[in-house]
């Protein structure tokens, strides 16, 4: 992993899981929260202010969802790394996880510094491969 820290935007309506996923940043080396965002809409305008590397996102939310969230997001930048997270059944979700763009769909349950880092180094090595 680099030097540089890898700037995260937590993207969840509901502040118990904001709470969760900042704690799991924050126990992972080499990252850091950046910013937090209730919804889609502020999701994408936070994009364009903060320039994460990372943003974690929720696919179900009111408005905008997390897949066209993602989508608006990585038409306007490929600078950044989006992971959907859910409750929902992998089977069902990462292929529209795929779909949106984003680099990979976690559970919430499985959510761990370990499988954030892993997702992160999967991504950056996909990345360098284009």
């Amino acid at each position: 992993m680099s030097e540089q820290t890898v700037q995260v935007l937590i993207v969840d309506d509901q502040a118990p899981f904001r709470d969760v996923a900042r704690l799991v940043v924050e126990l992972t080396d080499g990252f850091e929260v950046a910013g937090e965002a209730k919804t889609g809409e502020e999701a994408v305008e936070l994009s364009r202010s903060l320039r994460p590397d990372l943003i974690l996102m929720d696919v179900n939310m009111p408005g905008i969802d997390g897949t066209e969230a993602t989508k608006i997001i990585l038409s306007e930048t490929d600078a950044v790394v989006i992971l959907l997270l859910s409750t929902y059944e992998p089977a069902e979700y990462e292929p529209r996880a795929a779909e949106a763009g984003a680099a990979a769909y976690i559970p919430k349950s499985a959510f761990d510094p370990d499988r954030l880092e892993a997702a992160w180094n999967e991504a950056i090595k996909e990345r360098s491969k284009t």
